[in-house]
């Protein structure tokens, strides 16, 4: 009997539960593995040489867990691993095996949400400055102006759950103005983390109502639909139980307490070791 096999979601950490849980709501049938390396989040920080590190680590794990597609819910992880990973790792040693991100699945729809040509991108420091976003969403929308702002400190206060506090709402504010004084054309704000759509509330205060703020979850999750659809061999490998595994290479307490705010709902989760 053929043996079958999971999808699994990493990040950093607990920001991934967002894409994590548009991805369980479009296709339900199938067994996923969640992993967060919460011990040594957050990436954002971290150079691309760690990074990269970090995230094989990981996803070598993930391959041993017995998961043949991989979905990086990690913009940090999917700007500074995911091209070697695909290019190096996949090809000399897992050439069966899938690693995906979230940024090139953005990159293809999110010109077709702005009416100006003017859009925006928030991330961390790392993502912002890998310049993954710029040279993803050029490629699909050459024309289409992308104005970048790092959001260092909103990562950290959301994971503090101060997201809706003033004290994190005059973060927000100073850095969308660092924003508004490169363009006051644009009309789209890509949340380019995947801790930021819990920012939402606060983000809405300082921008225009007809400003678009536009989360990564849906859009990867369709993604993912679309993968396969086109890919009925791999499809047909993939166990559909329903089950989920929730795992942290940090403390079940703190991830458990976390996830709340990201998935909506009570989970049970495991300590492991990567690495």
């Amino acid at each position: 009997m053929q043996k079958k096999l999971k999808i699994g979601v990493f990040d950093s950490g607990v920001g991934g539960l967002t894409v994590f849980k548009e991805i369980v709501a479009k296709l339900p049938d199938y067994d996923y593995l969640y992993l967060g390396d919460n011990a040594r989040a957050p990436y954002g920080d971290h150079s691309f040489d760690v990074i990269y590190k970090y995230t094989l680590e990981c996803v070598e794990w993930m391959f041993k867990q017995g998961c043949e597609l991989i979905i990086l819910a990690c913009n940090t992880a999917s700007a500074k691993a995911l091209r070697n990973i695909q290019q190096k790792d996949l090809v000399d040693r897992y050439p069966h095996k899938r690693v995906l991100g979230v940024i090139r699945p953005t990159a293809e729809t999110i010109g077709n949400y702005s009416k100006t040509g003017n859009i925006a991108v928030l991330g961390t420091r790392g993502t912002i400055e890998s310049g993954s976003y710029l040279l993803e969403i050029n490629h699909f929308f050459p024309n289409l102006k992308v104005h970048q702002q790092s959001c260092p400190l909103w990562v950290p206060l959301i994971e503090n759950k101060e997201h809706l506090s003033e004290g994190a709402a005059y973060f927000v504010e100073k850095d969308l103005k660092k924003l508004a004084i490169q363009s006051n054309s644009i009309d789209v704000i890509l949340l380019g983390c995947t801790h930021y759509p819990l920012m939402i509330p606060t983000i809405k205060k300082f921008v225009s109502p007809d400003v678009k703020i536009i989360s990564q979850g849906e859009i990867v999750a369709n993604s993912l639909v679309d993968y396969l659809n086109r890919h009925p061999e791999l499809e047909r490998e993939l166990s559909k139980n329903s089950t989920v595994r929730f795992c942290t290479t940090g403390s079940e307490l703190d991830f458990k307490n976390h996830a709340s705010l990201f998935f909506d709902k009570e989970i049970n989760t495991e300590k492991v070791t990567v690495g």
